[in-house]
């Protein structure tokens, strides 16, 4: 793998791709540094060598041009404390602006470019865009594993302007090498847990995985679609109706294939989707018409904890229930932690997709597992077995 290793970057130019795409506050203060810690790394590295780094990424979703909450100058503070340096801030991406700051650049200075999405050819991949980008710098390093499956000017397009000079970042390098550990060379017996709300988002990553694992553990709303597909009664539980037969297919796939396929046998209901609703645990098939599953019972948790005790290789995405109500995040809660345990017995345990890592977060359990990814969308596509246009275009 072509990383930021394979090169001294003493007296050269480099512009980085990061992903500064951090929640703030209403103050334009930054509530979650999980982004920009991850990306520290590889600025050190360059900046150590004596090298320039440039830094661009997107803030949010502007929608017509620049827009003062999206701007990038917000993160100047903090950036500058993280890295132990002041920060330059450039006011625009392209034009006069960042093309004189990036001239007068010494080594070992940072300088922050503003929003890439204030312009539209951000992510319509415009060629001439890329080019201005590319102009301000001699080398291309893209760390933004959660923005490489789209193929925007900052992500892959500029990359050909720099045919022998683009590298991965820390964090790209460490986000491929530990979901091709699990997808491509897995100690067995391998178990991938999905849950979240629908099985329309997971359709093709479970039929990739089918030929992968040994264990597939099916929780969230996405349960009751594979209910229904075995005669089940879910009430007023969330159910895709038109995937029922393809829930139906993949149950066959499983057992065609030799794989366990693990579905809940009891779900916690409710009378409303109310943290203080009314809740009982009943049978996952029997679930009378005006109640809803919001999470899975106690029976399903053992069984899901027998699963994951005795695997080797774990690959987690998605909650199992409405987490965000206490009342219904038990099995979050209880998955979550059996995933550390075993990562403790020498698992290794995987944890992708924005849910499964704010559950991972909440319960304070991030270091106990093998390896949590930043890029929820990226990672998904990897699995389903999509070639990453921001990945392809270092390779080349």
């Amino acid at each position: 793998m072509k990383t930021i290793d394979n090169l001294n970057f003493n007296g050269l130019r480099a512009i980085i791709r990061v992903d500064f795409n951090v929640p703030l506050d209403e103050n334009r203060n930054i509530t979650d540094f999980t982004r920009i810690d991850a990306a520290i790394p590889t600025i050190k590295k360059i900046l150590n060598d004596g090298g320039m780094a440039i830094l661009m990424s997107h803030l949010g979703r502007p929608k017509e041009g620049p827009e003062e909450k999206y701007s990038l100058k917000h993160l100047v503070p903090a950036l500058s404390e993280r890295l132990g340096r002041e920060v330059k801030f450039a006011s625009d991406c392209i034009g006069e602006v960042p093309r004189r700051m990036a001239a007068a650049m010494k080594n070992g200075e940072v300088m922050l470019l503003e929003n890439l999405r204030f312009h539209k050819e951000e992510t319509k991949g415009n060629r001439n865009f890329a080019s201005e980008l590319a102009a301000l710098a001699d080398v291309y390093v893209n760390d933004a594993f959660g923005t490489a499956h789209r193929a925007h000017a900052s992500t892959t397009i500029i990359a050909g302007f720099f045919a022998n000079d683009k590298y991965f970042g820390y964090v790209m390098a460490n986000e491929l090498t530990h979901i091709n550990n699990v997808l491509k060379a897995p100690k067995r017996p391998f178990t991938a847990i999905l849950g979240g709300a629908k099985v329309s988002g997971k359709i093709e990553i479970i039929k990739n995985l089918l030929d992968k694992v040994d264990n597939l553990i099916i929780g969230g709303g996405m349960m009751f679609t594979f209910i229904k597909a075995q005669g089940g009664d879910t009430g007023s539980s969330l159910l895709e109706e038109e995937l029922i037969d393809t829930a139906r297919q993949a149950i066959a796939q499983a057992k065609e294939k030799g794989v366990e396929l693990i579905i809940p046998t009891d779900a916690i209901i409710a009378d409303k989707f109310d943290n203080d609703a009314n809740r009982k645990t009943v049978p996952a098939g029997k679930i009378p018409s005006e109640w809803m599953g919001l999470d899975i019972g106690p029976e399903s948790r053992q069984r899901f904890a027998e699963v994951i005790g005795k695997s080797k290789t774990i690959l987690w995405n998605g909650p199992m229930g409405v987490f965000e109500m206490e009342n219904f995040a038990e099995g979050t809660r209880f998955i979550a932690e059996k995933i550390a345990e075993a990562t403790a017995k020498g698992a290794y345990s995987l944890i992708g997709g924005g849910d499964s890592v704010a559950a991972i977060n909440k319960y304070g359990l991030a270091d106990s597992v093998s390896y949590v990814s930043t890029g929820g969308g990226a990672m998904l596509e990897y699995i389903e077995g999509k070639e990453l246009p921001g990945v392809k275009a270092i390779e080349e």
